[in-house]
């Protein structure tokens, strides 16, 4: 049976090199990221289970080693923001499928077009640059990382490029052809060259482009409100050999999410994030948007805290963008009152340095929630 190939390589030609000839010898291959501590490598390989490891030093062999199915092309670790990463399991052919569904989408033409991957090749959206470059016959410059003078000096218009909202406000969106923004929720005004995605880990990338399914993929939305998925690109299994996809090939996101009057998507957030405060719902991302056009907040999440008169309190966990002088509750209530609902607005204000993000500058959830629940104003 194939193996499964962790590479533990800067981005990079070597970085490609190496994908290459693991594919080519019928092997998967499982990228590592490089920034992870040393205990936190240990855990992530005791997972993934690789035959062995490429690194600068070169090959590794691994003990307790677990083969692949033949077909599979990569194990990609999930972001895991909350709890431990799985590793996801995705086939060739939904490789191919993804890069054929998102070149179709953006008109890119081999030849005249190229791809610039500048994310986390460890996760989905820099890795899915780099084999939909590879797979298309497209013209591909492969970055160590985001560093906002090197992107900005391979810019161009005939240049793609997948990009976060972080890393989106470093950069000249205009400089580029188009821009790929995935990763967590956008900003509330973009340039037009943006293209906003959305999908994951186990979609094999974004599957829907501005609200709109790729070629080939379905969405549903089940009576409970949850973005269902299907298509060619999804994951065959978790590492664990876990099937996290029905018999009529539906993938539950764990996503709320609703179909509007134009067809197109709406994700609200993740079912687990959902705050019910007196009987009424509330979606931390649709506070959060509101609560950014604050002049004083710099970045701003979303929690709750128990509550014993409202089951739950809506909590505003602000970086503001003056220490000295930071938003009060009282004017952020009232903004989100004004755009939304009374019961929307925060109850509680916290004043924090930073919120914890991953790597790709993606809001911890679980991480915040964890530290709200210890005592009052932890962090």
């Amino acid at each position: 049976m194939p193996d499964l190939v962790a590479i533990d390589l800067p981005g990079g030609h070597a970085f490609v090199e190496a994908l290459e000839s693991v594919w080519e010898a019928g092997d998967a291959a499982a990228p590592l990221d490089q920034r992870l501590a040393p205990p936190a490598r240990r855990r992530l390989l005791d997972m993934l289970r690789p035959s062995r490891v490429i690194s600068a030093d070169g090959a590794e062999r691994c003990e307790r080693a677990l083969p692949v199915d033949d077909g599979d092309a990569l194990v990609v670790a999930t972001s895991s923001s909350t709890g431990a990463p799985k590793g996801v399991v995705l086939t060739h052919e939904a490789v191919a499928a993804s890069a054929r569904a998102t070149s179709a989408r953006l008109g890119v033409a081999p030849g005249r077009h190229s791809w610039l991957a500048c994310l986390p090749l460890s996760h989905i959206g820099g890795l899915s640059v780099v084999t939909r470059g590879l797979l298309t016959g497209t013209e591909l410059t492969v970055l160590d990382g985001f560093d906002a003078a090197q992107v900005a000096a391979n810019a161009g218009d005939d240049v793609f490029v997948a990009l976060v909202p972080t890393t989106l406000g470093r950069v000249k969106a205009a400089a580029f052809h188009t821009v790929l923004l995935g990763g967590s929720a956008p900003p509330t005004s973009l340039p037009p060259n943006v293209v906003t995605t959305y999908g994951m880990t186990e979609t094999g990338s974004g599957v829907v482009y501005d609200g709109l399914p790729l070629d080939g993929v379905d969405i549903s939305i089940s009576p409970e409100g949850e973005i269902l998925l299907r298509g060619p690109m999804l994951l065959r299994a978790y590492r664990d050999g876990t099937v996290p996809v029905d018999n009529d090939g539906w993938f539950a996101t764990g996503d709320a999410g609703v179909i509007d009057g134009t067809g197109r998507l709406q994700v609200e957030g993740r079912l687990s994030d959902l705050i019910i405060t007196g009987g009424e719902n509330v979606w931390p991302a649709a506070v959060e948007q509101i609560l950014r056009r604050h002049p004083g907040v710099a970045e701003v999440a979303v929690s709750s805290r128990p509550d014993p008169e409202w089951g739950e309190r809506v909590v505003a966990c602000v970086v503001p963008a003056d220490f000295s002088g930071p938003p009060g509750l009282v004017e952020l209530r009232a903004l989100v009152a004004e755009h939304l609902a009374v019961f929307a607005a925060p109850k509680e204000l916290v004043i924090l340095d930073a919120l914890p993000k991953t790597s790709i500058g993606k809001l911890k959830r679980q991480v915040l929630r964890d530290q709200l629940a210890g005592p009052r104003n932890p962090l």
